[in-house]
């Protein structure tokens, strides 16, 4: 009998490299407020919400906040939603999964809205049993916790025969707030120090790493 029955996935930085698209949206939003940044600070916004990265980098207030998230859309859902790639072996991997019969949750902080076009982009979406986000005013469903406890509740999933694979702190955290084992994969944006520090179960360099994993 196997471990685990379903696999919860994060999206950015584990599903896909989406750091240009994002980069580009967080430029050209600190630009409209004359802040000049460097590409590589503006990769800090990869995992938290987008109003947390505002605030707790730049020392935005709310309102502050919520017009950064307005301007950093008006680039995102045009372009920068599709300045991104599959990572090698996810597709293959997302396959081997639903053959086996797992089911399969997207658990992101990403907009729900935004999570399924990229996911149709790559022709994907059928992949996944469930596609879990935040909503839209990333208010009501924002952090990592409240995206976790929806796709929970949406999935009906067990706790104990859950897996998550991220690549943050966030991701990790999360899984260990809700009790179940975790796989932190180093080629996303979190440093391997950064998910042995959360508590990550697992740590892997590869999706076929977690292929080999749960013996798929």
């Amino acid at each position: 009998m196997k471990k685990y029955d379903t696999v919860f996935f994060d999206l950015d930085g584990t599903i896909i490299d989406s750091g240009e698209g994002v980069s580009n949206s967080v430029l050209y939003a600190l630009e409209k407020f004359g802040i000049n940044e460097t590409r590589e600070n503006a990769l800090r916004f990869i995992g938290p919400p987008l109003a947390d990265s505002f605030k707790d980098f730049y020392g935005f207030d709310d309102e502050k906040a919520t017009k950064g998230i307005e301007i950093y859309r008006e680039y995102y859902r045009e372009k920068g939603i599709f300045e991104c790639y599959l990572y090698d072996g996810i597709r293959e991997l997302l396959i081997k999964l639903k053959e086996n019969g797992y089911k399969v949750v997207l658990c992101t902080s990403k907009p729900e809205e935004y999570a399924h076009r990229v996911l149709r982009f790559f022709e994907i979406f059928d992949l996944f049993d469930y596609a879990c986000g935040a909503t839209m005013d990333e208010k009501t469903r924002a952090t990592k916790d409240e995206v976790m406890a929806y796709a929970f509740e949406t999935s009906g999933a067990q706790r104990e025969k859950t897996l998550m694979v991220g690549d943050r702190k966030f991701d990790i955290n999360s899984a260990c707030k809700f009790g179940f084992d975790s796989v932190g994969v180093t080629f996303g944006y979190g440093s391997e120090e950064e998910l042995k520090s959360a508590g990550a179960t697992y740590i892997v360099d590869s999706a076929k790493e977690i292929e080999n994993l749960l013996e798929i």
